[in-house]
Formats: structure tokens, C-alpha cells, sequence
């Protein structure tokens, strides 16, 4: 079996029978791009070796990639290579000895209430996009604390409450509760005002029922959502490092400096370990230290 056939069936397999979401079977095929650009296309899967899976790590450390890439790339392939063997398409599984590399522990990176507030008056001050969707976008993502997934898969028929919630689904298909502050529920009835408008003019037949659309009313991809958060964090007066997870890194953030409960915070997030919660902890807590320095008498003494 080919290399690249051996791929399709098991991308196939999650999907259908381990019934993964979409988004994770991409990234799984993101990463197994990785090691079917850097070997022949008729490559045989029991012709790939621990060598060829080594040089792809050493590429991806080459072309400045994060550890956190290069060890989702390794489990990618180590999934991959368990499925082969427990078919028998392979004797050798070539990815037992390999092992992870060290994750580099980086602190979520957050914004301050004036970037966040900068950052949502930018579609109405540049008019660049659809002002109304994309205002409702970035509330949506600070209030709720969404992933951008989550907040693309959204359809009219999730809210509850007149949009004071609504119910995602996360990772693992999991589904949870999230909550949306009064000016996110403002800018989004204001915004659904609009897509009606434009479903309208446009004559869909068979509108969808995502909540975000393009100005033609078709729905946005989870890609397109991203695209546009970037769009508007490289004009001026913007932080330009910010992306969609910011948000979600900013409201966790500002729950624990307020005082939230970390398990709160945790169901929240949808999180399905405490830790990964706690990250956002060391973020508060350095806050805090910083407090303490600036405002102690002690903490002044040098």
C-alpha cells in the first residue's frame, strides 16, 4: 500500500468510524503533509523508515516551527503508523523510539480592556469588511471565550435566552454553555438585522442556518472568521499579534484575575483537563507579583 493511499484510509476511518470532527481530521492531514512532501509520491508505506520521520522533525525545527507543532506532527504520525500495524499493512511501526520534543512553555498571550476595546471599535472606525458582522465577532469572542471553530459552527437555532447563550460544540464533539455580555448581545441582534437584509437582496432560496455569512450569504469557514480577525489586528493602533485565540486567552485571563473559580473557568472553556486551565494562572499570578512590587512598601526595597 502506497503511502499516500495508507492516509486516505485512515483519515477516512476517523472521520467515519471514529466519527472525529472535521476540524481535526484537516489537522491531521496538515500534518501528515509534512511527511508525504518530503518523500516520493509511490513511497510504500512499509518503506518509510525512522530516518524519514527524524528529517521531517528536523525540517519543521528548521523552518522555525513551535514545539507544540512538532509534537502534533509526531503524534499525527504515531497514530497513523498504530493503525497501520494493527491492520497489518507494516511490520515495523518506525515511530516507537521517536520521542517528543520539549515543550517550550510560553504564556498565553492576552490583551489589555483598552486593546480589547480598541480592537472591537475598529470595524465601525475603518470600514474595511461588514462592520455589523465582524463587531459582533470580536464581542462574541471576548464575552464567550469561543474557540473560532466553535463561534463558525454556530447556528441560529443554538441561542437560548435571547442570545444571552447558546450551546457550542467542542472538542472531542463535546458540548457545553456559553454566555454572551449585553454588548455582545446587542451587536449581534444588530448584525442579524443585516443578514437578513442581505439574504434578502441576494434571493437565497435555501438560506443557511450559520450565523455568519459573507456578503454574498453563504456561510464563513472557520479559516475565513480567522482571516478576518487578523485583518483587522494589522491596522494601525491595533495590536498586531493578536488572532482569535486571543480573545479566548484575554477572557479566561481576566475570570481568574477577577477571582472566577479555576473549575468554573475550566467548564467554561470547555477544557477536558484542569491543567491546561491553570496555564492562565502563572498569567495572573505574575500580575499579581507585579502589584505587590509597584504598591508594597517592601516590594519597592531594592
Amino acid at each position: 500500500m502506497k503511502l499516500v493511499e495508507a492516509i486516505e484510509e485512515f483519515l477516512s476511518y476517523i472521520s467515519s468510524v471514529r466519527n472525529l470532527s472535521d476540524n481535526t481530521v484537516v489537522g491531521y492531514k496538515n500534518d501528515f503533509l509534512q511527511l508525504t512532501s518530503s518523500v516520493d509520491n509511490n513511497t510504500d508505506i512499509v518503506d518509510i523508515t525512522e530516518e524519514n520521520i527524524v528529517s521531517c522533525i528536523g525540517n519543521m525545527s528548521k523552518q522555525g516551527k513551535s514545539s507544540a507543532s512538532i509534537n502534533r506532527f509526531i503524534a499525527a504520525v504515531r497514530t497513523l503508523f498504530a493503525y497501520c500495524k494493527k491492520f497489518n499493512y507494516i511490520k515495523i511501526n518506525p515511530t516507537l523510539e521517536i520521542k517528543t520534543v520539549k515543550n517550550s512553555k510560553k504564556i498565553p498571550r492576552f490583551m489589555t480592556k483598552a486593546e480589547v476595546n480598541q480592537l472591537c471599535s475598529q470595524p465601525e472606525q475603518k470600514e474595511l469588511l461588514w462592520e455589523s458582522r465582524d463587531t459582533a465577532l470580536f464581542k462574541m469572542l471576548y464575552s464567550s471565550g469561543c474557540r473560532i471553530s466553535e463561534i463558525a459552527n454556530l447556528q441560529l437555532g443554538d441561542f437560548i435566552d435571547s442570545y444571552h447563550s447558546a450551546f457550542v460544540t467542542g472538542k472531542g464533539n463535546k458540548q457545553r454553555r456559553v454566555y454572551f455580555d449585553e454588548d455582545a448581545q446587542i451587536a449581534l441582534r444588530r448584525y442579524l438585522n443585516d443578514r437578513k437584509n442581505v439574504l434578502l437582496e441576494k434571493k437565497i432560496e435555501k438560506p443557511t442556518k450559520r450565523l455568519f455569512i459573507n456578503q454574498k450569504g453563504f456561510p464563513i469557514s472557520t479559516q475565513g472568521l480567522r482571516w478576518i480577525v487578523t485583518k483587522y489586528s494589522g491596522v494601525e493602533g491595533t495590536n498586531h499579534h493578536v488572532n482569535p485565540h486571543s480573545f479566548r486567552h484575554t477572557f479566561a485571563t481576566q475570570l481568574l484575575t477577577n477571582g472566577a473559580d479555576v473549575r468554573a473557568v475550566q467548564e467554561l472553556l470547555g477544557h477536558s483537563s484542569i491543567s491546561t486551565t491553570q496555564r492562565y494562572t502563572h498569567v495572573t499570578t505574575e500580575k499579581l507579583i507585579e502589584i505587590y512590587n509597584n504598591a508594597h512598601p517592601h516590594g519597592k526595597e531594592k
